[in-house]
C-alpha cells in the first residue's frame, strides 16, 4: 500500500470538510458517550461527546471537550447552572439513537424525547440514559479556554451506575462485557472488542 504525506501546504489549499474531517480521524478510535444535563426549571439536555479524559483516580477526574459557545451550547449552560452531568457510555444498539443526538433542536425540546431515550432520575436530578449501562454522575469542578476557543471542562465523579458481573477483583471495568462503541470523527461507529490484559510494566519484567 502506497504512503501519503501531507503538510500545512495541503490543508491550507483545500477549503471544505475534507480536512476536517482528516483531523478528526487522525487521533483513532475514541470513547463515545452520551452526556446528560437539566436546568434548574428541570428541562432536560442529551448530546454525543468523544473527547472523554481521564485525568486522576483520587480524587476520580474525567473531562471532555466543549465546542465554542458562540453559539447556545446546552450542555454548557445546563452544567453551569446545576454544576452536574452525566456520562453514560453507548453501546452498539443505541447508535442511531445517540448520533441523532448531534442534530440541532431547539432549546426547549429535550433530546431524550427527539430520539426516544428514557432518562433515568435520582437525588441529584441529573438525567442518566436509563439504557447505558456504565454511567456516573459528575459534578463541574474547574473550566480552561484553549487556543481555538474551546472549553476543556473537567469534573469529579460523585456516583457510578454498573453491573457488578463486568468488574475484576482489582477494579478493572470489563467494557467489551457491555458491547460499547467508540467513534473516530464524528460520524464512524466501531465496536470495543476485548484483546488481552497485561501485568502491570516494571523495567525488571
Amino acid at each position: 500500500m502506497a504512503k501519503a504525506v501531507y503538510t500545512e501546504i495541503d490543508w491550507t489549499e483545500r477549503k471544505d470538510r475534507f480536512w476536517a474531517n482528516f483531523f478528526n480521524t487522525l487521533s483513532g478510535a475514541r470513547s463515545s458517550v452520551l452526556i446528560g444535563t437539566s436546568d434548574n426549571s428541570g428541562n432536560y439536555n442529551l448530546a454525543i461527546f468523544n473527547s472523554l479524559v481521564h485525568f486522576g483516580a483520587n480524587p476520580p477526574l474525567m473531562g471532555f471537550i466543549l465546542r465554542p459557545t458562540t453559539v447556545p451550547r446546552g450542555t454548557y449552560k445546563n452544567i453551569k447552572e446545576t454544576g452536574l452531568c452525566t456520562i453514560n457510555h453507548v453501546t452498539t444498539d443505541m447508535i442511531n439513537q445517540a448520533h441523532q443526538t448531534s442534530a440541532k433542536y431547539e432549546a426547549d425540546e429535550s433530546e431524550f424525547d427527539a430520539v426516544n431515550l428514557q432518562p433515568e432520575l435520582d437525588e441529584s436530578g441529573a438525567p442518566f440514559v436509563e439504557k447505558s449501562p456504565i454511567k456516573f454522575l459528575m459534578r463541574f469542578k474547574e473550566e480552561h479556554h484553549l487556543m481555538n476557543d474551546t472549553l476543556l471542562i473537567v469534573g469529579q465523579i460523585e456516583k457510578v451506575i454498573l453491573n457488578n458481573e463486568i468488574m475484576e477483583e482489582d477494579g478493572s471495568i470489563k467494557v467489551a462485557d457491555e458491547d460499547l462503541i467508540v467513534t473516530s470523527g464524528l460520524y464512524h461507529y466501531h465496536s470495543v472488542n476485548f484483546r488481552v490484559k497485561k501485568d502491570f510494566a516494571r523495567p525488571s519484567k
